[in-house]
Order: C-alpha cells, then structure tokens, then sequence
C-alpha cells in the first residue's frame, strides 16, 4: 500500500512539473508573439514618420529623415531576402555572417543619425551632413550587393533547374512519339487467305489486338493531381 501512494504521489509531482513546464512555454511563446508584435507596430510607425519628414521637411531635418529611411529600407530587405534565401541554399550562411557584422554598423549609423535629428545646432549637423552620406552610401551599398547576389545566385539555380528539365521533357516528348510501323519487303508475295488488314499492324503486336502498342509505361507522374488538372468525366454507359 505505502508503494502505491508513493508512485502516486510521484505521477502527481512529475504531472504537475509537466503542466508548469507547458504553462512557462505557452507564455513565454505568447510574450515572444506581442514582443514581435509590438516592435513590427513600432517599426512601422517610425518608417511612416521618416517618411512623412522625408518629403515634409526640407534642411538639416528632411536630409537625416532621407538618410535613415534608406538605410532601414535597405538593411531590412537584405536581411528578408538572405534569410530567405540561407533555409534553401546552405552557402549562404557566410554573406549572412557578414550581413550581422555590416547590421552593427547600420545600427550604429542609425542611432546616430537618430540623435542629430534632436540637435538643436542645425548648422553643426549641417557640416557632418556630407560625411554622414558617404557613410550612409557606403554601408546600403554593401548591403545591396549582398541582397542582388543572393536573388541572382537563386535565379541562376532556377534557371539551371528549369533548362535541366525542359532538356527531359524534350527527351520524353521524343520517346512517347517514337514508334516503327512495319513495311512488307519489296519481293515477298501476299499468301491466300491472309489478312490484309494485318499489314498496318505495330510491329511485335500481338495476334487480335488492333491498334498501336503503347512503348513505354505509364507515367507515374500522371496519377499526382495537380491544382491546374481537370477532373476525367466517366465514360458513358449504354
């Protein structure tokens, strides 16, 4: 009896770790999700307010607002585009090491420029304006090549794939029409009594079968549906 409330007393004890164990996970889940949340909303709101002052404001203001709306807008598709990318193609993974390390500078640029928006001394920030640019330049430059070549090596690979196929499907197309009809030889002599309506048979079809031979199997291919086939109408019955 003392063994059967013991094992009991532990079913209880591992039952409730595991409930404690999925409540911390559910919630920790949940406050990654309105984390995410909250900064997409933030996000958005401040690229709204860029670019409101990019086309609103002119000077000092309007320049910075130009200045970190581009770096933002080209920093996040990179980002979007090798993330996508590096889940398909593993030789990635090194561009976007060197993504992380160029974000660093982009953020770095950003806070800065974030922080001159509040200067009162326009006419200071006006002298760094041409130094700020150059860097601006520099680092949505890098950024813009590392994107490119990630979309054009995926293209390359699609168009490579592509030109793979079609090459088959030419080969296919090539089998499935591949067919020999047998001719009767110059001197032989039609025997009494055969069947002239043998002479248009395939060769190597047998005896009672009219019609061609199909020379190749079935496809299996053709029993996967496809969103764009259409359903096959049953055959009418007499």
């Amino acid at each position: 009896m003392e063994a059967v409330i013991l094992i009991l007393g532990l079913l209880i004890v591992a039952f409730m770790a595991l409930g404690v164990y999925v409540t911390v996970k559910v919630v920790g889940a949940a406050k990654r999700g309105v984390d995410r949340t909250i900064t997409q909303a933030r996000r958005t709101v401040e690229d709204g307010a860029l670019r409101a002052k990019s086309f609103g404001q002119s000077g000092v203001a309007g320049e910075l607002a130009q200045m970190r709306l581009a770096l933002r807008t080209s920093m996040r598709s990179t980002q979007e585009a090798l993330q996508a990318g590096v889940a398909e193609d593993a030789s990635l993974s090194e561009s976007v090491g060197l993504f992380h390390r160029l974000s660093a500078h982009g953020r770095e640029l950003d806070e800065e420029l974030k922080r001159l928006e509040r200067e009162p001394d326009r006419a200071t920030v006006a002298t760094l304006l041409p130094g700020l640019k150059q860097r601006t330049k520099r680092i949505t430059h890098s950024a813009d090549s590392l994107r490119w070549a990630a979309r054009d090596r995926a293209r390359r690979f699609a168009d490579d794939d592509l030109e793979a196929l079609n090459t088959q499907i030419d080969v296919e197309a090539g089998a499935l029409r591949h067919w020999t009809v047998e001719e009767p030889s110059a001197g032989a002599a039609p025997h009494a009594g055969a069947d002239r309506s043998g002479a248009g048979r395939m060769r190597g079809a047998p005896v009672g079968q009219e019609g061609p031979e199909a020379l190749t199997a079935r496809d299996p291919r053709l029993e996967t549906g496809h969103p764009w086939q259409k359903a096959a109408r049953p055959e009418p019955t007499n």
